[in-house]
């Protein structure tokens, strides 16, 4: 029987944390990237028999995973299901409220990572001693805290998140590898790993080239554009270069006129970031304003969130399919909004 959680029941709670460790979980379904990884990586040690999905925020919200969530499902590092039986999270905008009628088992926190979140709960019950220094630049990665060095250094766990953004077969391998005890460095050096480590690092030296030659800066306000280019950047790679010139950027990727689940690919989206090398404590605009401005499935964190570009017509919204110039749309009322701050 699924018991309903107050909204403060938080990690390190031992009461909730048996709720937890209680759940039948078959199915983990968690984000794509490094952060959703080593969650999906933590909980299999305990489920073990788990089946991984890998998601999308948007995917998730538009319904297409609908049929893959019961609740026997943990969703983490995603926006809650109705379904699941288990919520892991720690997006600010999927801050559960305190009127939450909601019967799974909801673990938010106002953590770094969702990946610290799940060390929380089961570090007591299983060994994750491996996952520690792991877990560190997850946390620096996922939540602003890494230092320009840091990031410029690209040290193996920053190539083991480029690995992970390839394909989901590269990313249930890693998952798979890191849920058995393998290091970062053995799965690097790993034959399936490293045609793809060849052809990634030869991939960012064309991002760094894309990135020299397309981004602006509009009022301290880095802009670059990917769209229908097959390449993606984080935000790190933009401000490290944008530099003291720049408080936050915005990067436009995926593919205009593509939609979720249409052949692998993505539509085009916006992501917004704070320049957390210069403001470490948190941005001077809270992104989130932007990334909900058009798209009511939008958000995430107040200086790391993102949203699908809208069909505008005069700055308002309207029903039609997304259009080259919607970019330009979205773009010009989001630098308003940044003007006005």
């Amino acid at each position: 029987m699924k018991t309903k959680v107050p909204f403060n029941w938080y990690v390190g709670f031992g009461k909730m944390n048996e709720e937890v460790l209680s759940l039948d979980i078959r199915r983990i379904v968690t984000d794509s990237d490094l952060d959703g990884v080593v969650t999906g990586a933590i909980l299999r040690r305990y489920w073990n028999d788990a089946e991984i999905i890998f998601g999308h925020p948007g995917e998730l919200r538009a319904g297409i995973l609908d049929h893959l969530i019961d609740d026997c499902t943990a969703v983490c590092d995603l926006p809650r299901h109705p379904q699941c039986g288990l919520s892991i999270d720690h997006h600010l905008s999927n801050r559960p409220e305190e009127d939450l009628n909601f019967e799974g088992v909801v673990v938010w926190d106002d953590a770094p990572s969702a990946a610290r979140i799940a060390y929380n709960i089961l570090s007591e019950t299983i060994d994750l001693t491996d996952l520690e220094e792991l877990l560190i630049w997850v946390d620096k990665f996922d939540s602003g805290g890494i230092t320009k060095e840091e990031y410029l250094s690209k040290n193996s766990i920053f190539w083991l998140a480029k690995m992970v953004g390839i394909n989901s077969d590269i990313a249930l391998y890693i998952l798979e590898s890191l849920q058995n005890g393998k290091s970062v460095e053995s799965i690097l050096t790993n034959d399936i790993i490293i045609p793809h480590l060849s052809e990634r690092r030869s991939m960012q030296k064309r991002i760094e080239d894309l990135i020299d030659k397309k981004m602006i800066i509009v009022n301290r306000l880095a802009i670059v554009r990917f769209e229908d280019s097959g390449m993606r950047s984080n935000g790190y790679h933009i401000t490290a270069k944008g530099g003291e010139g720049c408080d936050a950027c915005i990067v436009i990727h995926g593919d205009v006129g593509s939609s979720f689940g249409q052949d692998g690919k993505y539509p085009v989206s916006a992501s917004f970031y704070t320049n957390s090398f210069i403001h470490k404590e948190g941005g001077i605009y809270d992104l989130t304003k932007m990334a909900t401005k058009f798209d009511p499935d939008g958000g995430g964190h107040a200086n790391a969130c993102g949203c699908r570009i809208k069909p505008l017509e005069n700055g308002n919204l309207t029903i039609r399919d997304v259009e080259l110039n919607d970019i330009e749309e979205n773009l010009y009322e989001w630098i308003k909004m940044w003007n006005n701050k």
